[in-house]
């Protein structure tokens, strides 16, 4: 599809070299899937997330994630109003379609699990309320895998939440000399431009979900877990699996 094509290929003016990473990070969009990003500091982690939301022509927004941050400051928070003498929901920064969450092992665990339902059913509950996320709602999220000293470490049910767990990589010498005469005059990601709105994203998603695999193994036989591996990234894929209960489990296969 064309229209994915120039997605990529968008993104590529920012993240050189790293190609593979670029088209992960599109089909965890495509199959309504989060990616994190894990990687020591200074490989385009925090730069790739930018790039793929400024590439979107849709609402992004970041969170910084520090040891003081509240799950009231990710969900958002009711606010008495003087004048109406009533409660008004405030929403907080993941009312967007794309969410950066740069650092995320530094939040605690309280306020890593304001993330939950809102990565698994796109909506926040707060008090006795329910809200709606938008259609496309996507988490990037960032973490440094060294230096855990004061960091709380993504439990595994955290982490299934997660379509994706990529490691974007140091460049190889050439890659790094095209990035220092790309940034000769000013950064690549000041100039660049959306190529994607979000009608054409939600017909992507639409050709994605009408793609069908031919069953080639027997009714009781279980799948391998190499497919898992794929599912959500994750290195402990022996004792685990796909949670059945994801709406993305038939995109995952």
């Amino acid at each position: 599809m064309n229209t994915i094509q120039n997605l990529i290929e968008n993104i590529e003016k920012v993240i050189i070299g790293k190609r593979s990473v670029i088209e992960l990070s599109v089909i965890s969009l495509l199959c309504r899937g989060h990616v994190l990003l894990e990687d020591v500091p200074g490989t385009g982690k925090t730069m790739l997330a930018r790039a793929l939301a400024r590439s979107v022509a849709m609402d992004c927004k970041r969170l910084q994630c520090t040891p003081d941050l509240l799950p009231s400051d990710v969900t958002g928070v009711p606010v008495f109003n003087q004048k109406s003498s009533e409660f008004e929901f405030r929403p907080g920064p993941v009312f967007t379609n794309i969410l950066l969450v740069d650092e995320i092992n530094r939040a605690t665990p309280r306020a890593q699990s304001a993330l939950l339902e809102c990565m698994e059913e796109s909506r926040v509950s707060v008090d006795v309320h329910t809200y709606d996320l938008p259609k496309v709602f996507m988490v990037l999220a960032t973490q440094n895998p060294i230096e855990m000293a004061g960091t709380y470490v993504l439990p595994e049910a955290q982490l299934d939440r997660f379509f994706m767990r990529l490691s974007v990589g140091y460049p190889s010498v050439e890659e790094e000399t095209r990035m220092i005469y790309a940034q000769a005059d000013s950064h690549p990601i000041g100039h660049l431009q959306a190529v994607v709105d979000e009608a054409d994203l939600l017909a992507a998603r639409e050709a994605v979900r009408a793609v069908h695999m031919e069953s080639v193994r027997g009714p009781h036989q279980r799948c391998h877990p190499s497919a898992s591996a794929v599912a959500f990234g994750c290195q402990s894929a022996r004792h685990l699996s796909v949670d059945p209960r994801s709406p993305r489990l038939g995109l995952a296969a």
